[in-house]
């Protein structure tokens, strides 16, 4: 392009400089016949022409290079660096890797715990490497281990043992039908599958003590109208309450689960009603080993834990699941600008046996979440969007979330005394919990709530400091505080 407009510049000067010829050689320029002034004219004539050529080569050459540098685009793989976490993807969109995690930092102050040892103080909860990414443009995985102490209840200060949470392979071929292959979230509790990042509360309520966790299974979901329906069912290897699998299960024994939830108003008008959804989920299966009983998460031997993650309901140590499984859970939320409510209800009933005694037990379980930002930002199952993140210097105060929530599990009668010692575990354990939520920005949150546990049943002698029966001796008072990152 530069040769081209150089030789333009070039001829443009000849071209003047014949047009001098005839300013300085009038006489000749008053006869038009002389041979001087025609080969003039036929040199101006050429000149003009090979500018016209050069200036036409110009503009080509301006659309190759323009061309080429839409194309340079295309090719370029695009960085991503945002509030929803950092990676990069191909330029056509077919391949791409995101780095996200989550960093949840506690505390539990325990009050007229009755000498109970080991249960202030600081924790890790969840440390959450997460790795997602896509190939072939429709084939989505995820990858997410875990380093908290979440793992193991808080221990009591015992190092955790790193865990694979999620591990799937997803295909979407659509919105409204895809395929999810490996460990994820059984799709059964609201509650459950709620992200830990967006969580009301520290911890989930007593409702979900009756859902299982993460199960390894092949599962058909999607989301039909746009979000007006979504459904998801599999088949899975089958863990009991509030469990996550082993990563393997070498049984016989498979279990189904599934969920139907619909937002009825979401592609409507009706902004009063665009956040109103309603849904069942549940599941079916067979198990005959200890693993089909609820997580031992709090105790020695499988049960059931309060929000403070102490166990309050133990089985006996002989006891195992022996025979069907099946979990029932309606459930509802209802966000409305800066209102947002939850509310499922849960029944658990397992076969079990001890000796040569066994019974079917019915738990239930209910939990009712309310929250309000009084800042004024939408509240959603997703989490709030601060409209002026935090910026002191700015005055700028980030936004803030009053909570409140009461829960309750309600162990079946006919568990005690055969296999549960009522002088030990509650039958039934009622929570009230108050929060205040300041979220920074998208990605920092700090939270700090109360929660109150009364029981009924259980208690046992003063001289235990062991749960179940210290913890179900007097209500269970715990401060909560966490700060948390999630990108």
């Amino acid at each position: 392009m530069k040769t081209n407009r150089r030789r333009i510049q070039r001829l443009t000067a000849a071209a003047a400089l014949v047009a001098t010829q005839f300013s300085i050689h009038p006489a000749r320029a008053e006869d038009p016949s002389s041979a001087d002034v025609q080969a003039l004219i036929q040199r101006v004539k050429e000149l003009e022409e090979k500018v016209k050529v050069l200036e036409r080569n110009r503009e080509v050459d301006k659309e190759a290079a323009d061309a080429q540098a839409v194309q340079i685009k295309k090719d370029t793989p695009q960085l991503i660096v945002g509030q929803d976490g950092f990676g990069f993807k191909s330029a056509n969109g077919n391949f791409g890797l995101k780095l996200e995690g989550v960093l949840q930092v506690d505390s539990r102050t325990f009050f007229s715990d009755h000498g109970i040892p080991g249960n202030d103080g600081f924790l890790l909860r969840r440390a959450r490497p997460i790795i997602e990414g896509t190939v072939y443009h429709d084939f989505d995985f995820l990858f997410v281990p875990d380093f908290g102490t979440g793992n193991n209840g808080g221990g009591a200060g015992t190092a955790p043992s790193p865990q694979i949470f999620d591990a799937y392979l997803n295909y979407r071929y659509s919105p409204e039908l895809q395929l999810r292959v490996g460990k994820f979230k059984t799709p059964i509790g609201l509650e459950q599958l709620q992200s830990d990042v967006f969580l009301t509360f520290n911890e989930r309520s007593l409702a979900t003590d009756l859902v299982p966790n993460r199960d390894l299974g092949v599962m058909l979901h999607g989301q039909l109208w746009d979000g007006v329906l979504a459904y998801a069912g599999g088949i899975f290897n089958g863990v009991g309450d509030e469990r996550n699998s082993s990563n393997s299960a070498f049984t016989d024994d498979k279990a189904a689960a599934g969920r139907l939830f619909v937002q009825p108003f979401k592609q409507t008008n009706v902004r009063g009603l665009q956040g109103l959804g309603f849904g069942i989920g549940g599941g079916f299966g067979t198990t005959a080993t200890a693993a089909g009983l609820p997580a031992t998460t709090g105790g020695s031997t499988p049960g059931y834990v309060t929000v403070g993650q102490q166990q309050f309901f133990a089985y006996r140590s002989t006891v195992t699941a022996n025979g069907e499984l099946w979990r029932l859970s309606p459930q509802a939320f209802y966000h409305w600008g800066p209102f947002a409510l939850l509310g499922e209800y849960v029944i658990s009933d397992q076969a079990v046996t001890t000796g040569a005694a066994s019974h079917r037990l019915e738990n239930k379980a209910w939990n009712l979440t309310a929250s309000w930002v009084f800042t004024g930002e939408d509240n959603t199952f997703t989490g709030v969007i601060p409209d002026e993140p935090f910026d002191p210097k700015s005055g700028k105060w980030g936004a803030w979330e009053l909570a409140a929530r009461v829960s309750q599990l309600n162990i079946d009668r006919a568990a005690f005394p055969v296999y549960a010692d009522p002088t030990t575990s509650a039958h039934s354990a009622l929570e009230w919990s108050f929060g205040l939520n300041w979220w920074l920005n998208r990605n920092v949150k700090v939270m700090t709530s109360f929660s109150r546990t009364t029981f009924g049943g259980g208690g046992g002698t003063s001289a235990v400091t062991t749960a179940p029966s210290a913890v179900t001796r007097q209500p269970e008072n715990t401060l909560f505080t966490r700060v948390q990152l999630g990108f």
